[in-house]
């Protein structure tokens, strides 16, 4: 493995786990349910597709280089249609965003 390799491995990876790490912050810190949904499922998607990137770049043009693609294509696809399925769920079991209700008021 090369330097440059290195770090870009290296690079992807810190990445992928700040934007994981903020994920995790909006989780915790946004007031309601469609808040913290849409925090996760944009920030953990990029976060998984950086480090999947920084693994295939550690990994080299190998066949697990084409596996790890592949679960980068599925969590690229799932995670944002999951979290849309979730939040339309929610809206139609009568879950009202946080400012509807407070124009109620």
């Amino acid at each position: 493995m090369t330097d440059i390799t290195a770090v870009l491995t290296i690079l992807f990876i810190v990445l992928g786990i700040f934007f994981l790490l903020i994920g995790s912050i909006g989780t915790i810190r946004l007031p309601d349910f469609y808040s913290r949904t849409h925090a996760t499922s944009k920030s953990d998607t990029l976060g998984m597709i950086l480090i999947i990137i920084g693994l295939i770049i550690f990994e080299g043009f190998t066949l697990n280089s084409g596996k790890l693609f592949l679960v980068l294509l599925f969590i690229l696809l799932a995670n944002p249609i999951g979290a849309h399925a979730l939040a339309r769920a929610a809206y139609s079991s009568g879950l009202s965003p946080q400012f509807l209700d407070k124009k109620n008021d």
